[in-house]
């Protein structure tokens, strides 16, 4: 039972960490975007977004899809939606997978050499999708999108990107989302800050990278990836002969999953999401109806049941308010939470795949511009 649970955690991990580039994988790619002035007014200097892409672009730049990362996440978050066969087939979109601001590959507290560490101003899931959307009009020269796809903080990114920026957004694929950060998840995140935190490693975040806070990222290993992302009926599930299998498992869940971010960088981050609502956006004066409202994208809301880290009523209340959206609340097995939205498991990608191929294979003909 522990290695295939382990073999899981593998994928989900595998999805959100930096691995190794194989050869035939897409190389890296970097933006460089010099002193990129975030919505606060302070500046990132030297600023550069990392990137990957899959596919080809077309002589009319009209098959482009855009995927934003998860908290903690990078560009390899939905490799089990691109593919032949798959909800994003390269064969007919030219996919573009961005490593947001702050997940150690863009510039990040842990690899940022003019203001390192804890002197890295903190940003907000608007200075993401801004700076996404400078390297698709800037450096890709890409006008409309078919669709913008995220999952968790990469959800909550497409929706902004369609509040944001209409003109360029067909449609929103938002998996596992908020609208606006609620209290519960707040509560959440600084309980997962504030593990770190108490390790005495982290010094107020001034820690060496050679001597990183250990203990307390093992801590936030086994709280985040062990609890907050599933549910009660996963655990029943995967260890139905024994809750006490639970105590090594918990173990190897803090061995394979404390490197995978620096601190700083996931602590930034969730600053970030703590901090999120589209009512914010520039023009809409707090106003959260009208600002969902004004999402004419073509939306797909994927929410799974019983996420204790974005409530799914959140997820439910968005699409009730964005015109036409469909909304989807998926269990193919049972109740699986935020994890859900990593597709750690063939039934939980198939449905993804399922879902998003129909959707965007429905989408009306781009009309002429």
């Amino acid at each position: 039972m522990i290695s295939r649970l382990v073999a899981t955690l593998v994928v989900v991990l595998a999805s959100a960490h930096a691995v190794a580039h194989a050869p035939t994988e897409p190389p890296h790619q970097t933006f460089s975007l010099g002193d990129f002035r975030l919505e606060s007014g302070e500046v990132i200097r030297d600023f550069s977004l990392s990137y990957v892409t899959h596919g080809t672009l077309n002589a009319e730049r009209s098959n482009a899809v855009l995927m934003l990362t998860a908290i903690g996440g990078n560009h390899h978050r939905i490799d089990h939606l691109i593919g032949s066969g798959r909800g994003l087939d390269p064969a007919a979109y030219f996919i573009v997978c961005v490593d947001a601001i702050g997940n150690g590959l863009s510039s990040s507290p842990s690899n940022s050499k003019a203001q390192g560490g804890m002197k890295f101003p903190k940003f907000n899931i608007r200075d993401m999708v801004n700076s996404s959307q400078r390297l698709v009009k800037e450096k890709l020269g890409i006008e409309r999108l078919v669709t913008v796809v995220g999952a968790s903080m990469g959800g909550m990114q497409a929706l902004q990107f369609a509040v944001s920026y209409p003109q360029m957004t067909r449609s929103v694929v938002a998996i596992v989302p908020l609208g606006k950060a609620t209290a519960w998840t707040t509560n959440v995140l600084e309980g997962l800050r504030q593990s770190i935190m108490t390790d005495a490693a982290w010094d107020n975040g001034n820690y060496l990278s050679s001597a990183p806070p250990d203990k307390g990222m093992r801590l936030w290993a086994r709280l985040l990836n062990g609890t907050i992302v599933r549910t009660p009926q996963v655990l029943e599930a995967d260890f139905p002969k024994s809750n006490l299998v639970v105590v090594p498992w918990q173990a190897t869940l803090a061995d394979a999953g404390w490197k995978r971010i620096d601190a700083r960088d996931w602590i930034y981050q969730s600053w970030a999401y703590d901090q999120h609502n589209v009512a914010t956006t520039p023009g809409f004066d707090g106003d959260y109806e009208r600002a969902l409202k004004s999402i004419k994208a073509r939306t797909l809301i994927l929410a799974g049941e019983g996420d204790l880290l974005n409530p799914e009523a959140n997820a439910k209340e968005v699409a009730q308010l964005i015109p036409s959206a469909r909304y989807v609340s998926l269990r193919p097995r049972h109740s699986f939470g935020h994890l859900w939205g990593a597709a750690g498991q063939a039934p939980e990608a198939e449905v993804q795949n399922r879902e998003i191929a129909a959707f965007l294979g429905a989408l009306p003909a781009q009309a002429p511009r």
